[in-house]
Formats: structure tokens, sequence, C-alpha cells
């Protein structure tokens, strides 16, 4: 680990890095499947949802950015490598091809759980491990993506 004057403890630092490093290859597969759903939905939903779904990927592009920056204030290295985001990711396989606007909902909506219970469980470890900054971060997050989670589950069919 490269040194830093940051005076978070290092027992802290050991606990966080993995869990950022664990949601950095999440939020970047998030990212891509937000692109994915972007390009590749149908149906008459289709212009409010390809809108909804790269507004989503904007937002969890800052994401990414606020979690690798918040690796290196630790003195960590993000790995945001293709390989390590794919062996990393806990958000699973998502739908190839095009779908249409329902199925598309459900399978970002999905996908978007995932990352947010990854985020929030992030949290309450980077609380316990006596890292205030990173579980602020954390919830930062977490108000954002459960936002979006809102506005894609709005288009649900129940």
């Amino acid at each position: 680990m490269p040194k830093t004057l940051n005076p978070l403890p290092d027992k802290a630092k050991k606990k966080s890095l993995p869990l950022l490093q664990s949601a950095l290859c999440s939020a970047i597969d998030l990212q891509l499947c937000c692109k994915q759903a972007h390009w590749n939905i149908i149906g008459e939903e289709f212009i409010s949802l390809h809108e909804l779904f790269d507004r989503v990927a904007h937002e969890v592009s800052d994401h990414v950015d606020l979690i690798a920056e918040r690796i290196r204030q630790l003195g960590g290295v993000p790995d945001g490598r293709p390989a390590t985001v794919v062996a990393g990711s806990t958000l699973g396989e998502f739908p190839e091809g095009l779908l249409e606007d329902e199925e598309m909902v459900e399978a970002l909506a999905t996908v978007v759980a995932k990352f947010a219970g990854q985020v929030l469980e992030a949290l309450i470890k980077s609380a316990e491990a006596g890292d205030p900054s990173t579980s602020d971060l954390f919830t930062e997050i977490s108000r954002g993506i459960e936002k979006q989670l809102w506005f894609i589950e709005a288009h649900r069919e129940d």
C-alpha cells in the first residue's frame, strides 16, 4: 500500500479498501449494464427509458469516480481493468441483445438493487471498521442509487 499521511488508522484502511475495490468493480459493471440497457431497449416506452437509463449511467459514473478517488485517498490503487471488473463484480450476468421495455426495466432494476445492497453492506462494514469518511461516501452513493432504483421501478409492471 503506498504511503499516505491520511490520518485514518491502517487497520481501518485495510478493512475499507477491499470494500471499496469490490464496490468499484460492481459500479463499473453497473455503468456498463446501464449503457447496454440504454442501447438495446425496444418497445412503446423506448424514448423515456432510453433517456432514463442514460441518466442512471451518468450518475453511476460519478459513483465510480468517488469510489476510485477514495481508494487513492486511503493509499490504495484502484483497479478498473476489465478482467478485474469481471472477476470482482457482484452483479451477475446482464441479459444480451434487444429486450422489450418491461424486460429491460426488470433486468436493470435487478442489477441496480444488487448494487444498492452491496453499497448498504459496505456502508455498515466501513462504519464498524472505524472509517466514518468511507461510510459517509457509501451513504452518499446509497442515497443516489436508491433514488435511481426508484425511478426505474416506477416503470415496472406489477
